[in-house]
């Protein structure tokens, strides 16, 4: 088991940034690619970015690239989530997730075992 849990949501202007942690216990957390969804109200979960074991490996959305990174500290169990450039659009949920330990990397969430609890981001206009 790998328990996830999300921090660092908020409400922000748009053109702000938000800084989203994912703290992991349980497995080793180096065996995991892992990864951000959002979900909107009335929408279908989307992918945001994902990112290798080793973290020398991401892929981000059309929607966020070159505004979101994606990192991960494998000493500190952790990976992060820095947004800029927030835009109304990136209003949701979001969710940090650890993927199956034999992919590189996923956009896929049906790829996705392990699951936080979500944290709100909330972008006004």
């Amino acid at each position: 088991q790998v328990q996830l849990v999300e921090s660092g949501g908020g409400l922000v202007q748009a053109g702000g940034s938000l800084r989203l942690s994912c703290a992991a216990s349980g497995r080793t957390f180096s065996n995991y690619p892992m990864g951000w969804f959002r979900q909107a109200p009335g929408k279908e979960r989307e992918f945001v970015a994902t990112i290798s074991r080793n973290g020398e490996t991401t892929y981000y959305s059309d929607s966020v690239k070159g505004r979101f990174t994606i990192s991960r500290d494998n000493a500190k169990n952790t990976v992060n989530l820095q947004m800029n450039s927030l835009k109304p659009e990136d209003t949701a949920v979001y969710y940090c997730a650890a993927a199956l330990p034999w992919k590189i990397y996923s956009s896929n969430s049906d790829e996705y075992g392990y699951w936080g609890q979500g944290t709100q981001v909330t972008v006004s206009s």
